[in-house]
């Protein structure tokens, strides 16, 4: 009893086995346009000055497109620096260490001593732009 059904199994096995076409899934049609991925905002780098400045960044920051000389904080002219240490593109690096001030302690500065951004997206963008731009 047990061969007939051990025999009825593998012959279930081998009859799925052979012959019929591979499947493979065909691609579905899209009626329309497809989404397009939207690019990050850019700031407007003179808007960008303003906040920095009305912020109070160069109490902290040297920087010399702000004309600052701050040195509790890192050096802003080294951004492109720290942004290459980090792993990180410099505008995603500079915008998440606005943000997340933490998330990213230059060597040699404390954690907790930068203040939380409270700031809207745009003036963020702006001062991202600002720092980023070319010297």
């Amino acid at each position: 009893m047990r061969r007939l059904a051990l025999l009825a199994l593998i012959g279930a096995l081998v009859a799925g086995c052979g012959g019929e076409k591979t499947v493979e899934p065909l691609p579905e049609t899209v009626e329309g346009q497809q989404p397009q991925p939207t690019a990050p905002a850019k700031g407007n780098p003179t808007a960008g000055k303003q906040v920095f400045m009305q912020s109070g960044c160069g109490g902290c920051h040297t920087f010399k497109p702000a004309g600052t000389t701050g040195t509790t904080g890192p050096d802003l002219d080294k951004l492109p620096q720290y942004a290459k240490t980090a792993g990180k593109p410099l505008d995603e690096f500079v915008h998440e260490s606005i943000q997340s001030p933490d998330a990213y302690v230059e060597k040699g500065f404390p954690s907790g001593v930068m203040p939380a951004w409270s700031g809207d997206e745009t003036q963020l963008n702006d001062l991202v732009a600002f720092l980023t731009q070319p010297a």
